[in-house]
């Protein structure tokens, strides 16, 4: 006898997308009784007319704006404490995380860690570690993503690197939810080719790793599908012409619809790439991209038939290796490289790497278990381009 599947579905927060929306901020911000946001943005967005714009708008509707930018690209504790720091001495009520994923996961996490007591480390998504948080002390949200890749605009949780260890760990609590989230294409125009590419990536590794997961949510592989047809038809078109706003648009939808669909679970590719990012300090996105290949040759047997039905609704020939073919010319267009030491990305941490990677919070998401050895084994095909 079969037994009726059971699971635990959410879904996103209030989204305002379209071309010009970032100039309801102030309004936003008085409807959520925001009175002295804290703006937490990376140090390159920080000095953009277009930041300075928004802090600008902010301080000419009355409100008590400060600007946090001491993020880095792959954000870690020290970050996260600076913009606490911040955060109360200006007397903060509110964070708008504003950039890209780093600054998104910084400006999520320092307004979750507001009203905390315990270590962040505490609240990693572990279990129900989430629990031990006290919900009252989250500062609100709102959530301005200047990429069009993680989705963490639409997320409940920010990858914080651990440096003492060198590790990234995932903190979580619901309540990290943005109570809104401004989508605006705009400010996506100016993203450079190599970043495009990347943060594309990403979004394509979200929607990808989800649909593969082998948990029970219809709706996030309906979102997941749907998803990377915006990646396979508008991505090439942003990174040829950065100014198509109708590319843009559609990208920034598929970064929100990854990180959506991944409540489902992720994989291999962000258990390796995890590491990788926190070792050798790698863009997240295109450690994904370099990886992709590699795991979906290694997860076939589990996935055949589910990316054969995948393949045939983007239009190809119905068949993994169609599919293959698709993620492999799509890499080429993008000028992703194909291996790890392209990358430049050396192979003197991959013993650590492969002890690190089914530690991942991620790893349990993926079709095929992930084991130290098979993470290894993925790391030299990756590092020598054997797909």
């Amino acid at each position: 006898m079969s037994t009726s599947p059971t699971s635990n579905w959410n879904y996103p927060t209030a989204v305002r997308f379209g071309a010009g929306r970032i100039k309801e901020l102030p309004r936003i911000c008085n409807e959520l009784g925001f009175a002295r946001p804290l703006l937490v943005t990376d140090p390159f967005l920080a000095a953009q007319p277009m930041t300075q714009a928004v802090v600008d708008a902010l301080r000419g509707a009355g409100l008590g704006v400060g600007v946090f930018s001491d993020v880095r690209s792959n954000p870690n504790d020290a970050n996260v404490e600076a913009g606490l720091k911040v955060l109360k001495a200006g007397k903060h009520d509110s964070v708008i995380a504003f950039g890209g994923g780093s600054a998104l996961d910084a400006g999520k996490v320092i307004a979750f860690m507001a009203g905390q007591t315990r270590p962040m480390w505490d609240f990693e998504d572990i279990g129900d570690f989430w629990t031990r948080a006290d919900p009252k002390g989250i500062a609100p949200v709102i959530a301005v993503p200047t990429t069009a890749g993680t989705g963490s605009e639409v997320g409940r949780a920010g990858v914080i690197t651990q440096a003492a260890t060198h590790s990234k760990k995932v903190i979580f609590h619901p309540g990290m939810m943005p109570k809104v989230t401004i989508c605006d294409p705009e400010l996506t125009a100016g993203m450079p080719p190599k970043i495009t590419a990347g943060t594309g990536m990403d979004a394509l590794a979200h929607c990808l790793e989800a649909y593969c997961a082998p948990s029970y949510h219809p709706m996030a592989d309906g979102i997941a599908v749907e998803g990377m047809r915006l990646v396979k038809e508008y991505l090439p078109r942003a990174y040829s012409n950065g100014g198509d706003l109708e590319a843009r648009a559609h990208m920034m939808s598929a970064a929100a619809m990854g990180a959506t669909a991944f409540q489902k679970g992720l994989g291999a590719i962000h258990a390796l790439s995890h590491p990788v990012g926190a070792l050798y300090d790698t863009h997240h996105g295109m450690t994904n991209a370099v990886f992709m290949p590699y795991v979906l040759v290694f997860n076939r047997a589990a996935i055949d038939s589910r990316i054969a039905r995948l393949a045939a609704y983007l239009g190809l020939a119905p068949s993994f290796d169609a599919f293959l073919a698709w993620v492999m010319e799509l890499r080429r267009e993008l000028a992703v490289p194909h291996t790890l030491k392209e990358f430049g990305v050396d192979d003197s941490k991959f013993k650590l790497v492969a002890k690190m990677a089914p530690d991942d919070p991620t790893a349990g998401g993926n079709p095929v278990p992930v084991t130290e050895a098979a993470a290894r084994a993925l790391l030299d095909k990756a590092y020598r381009g054997e797909v």
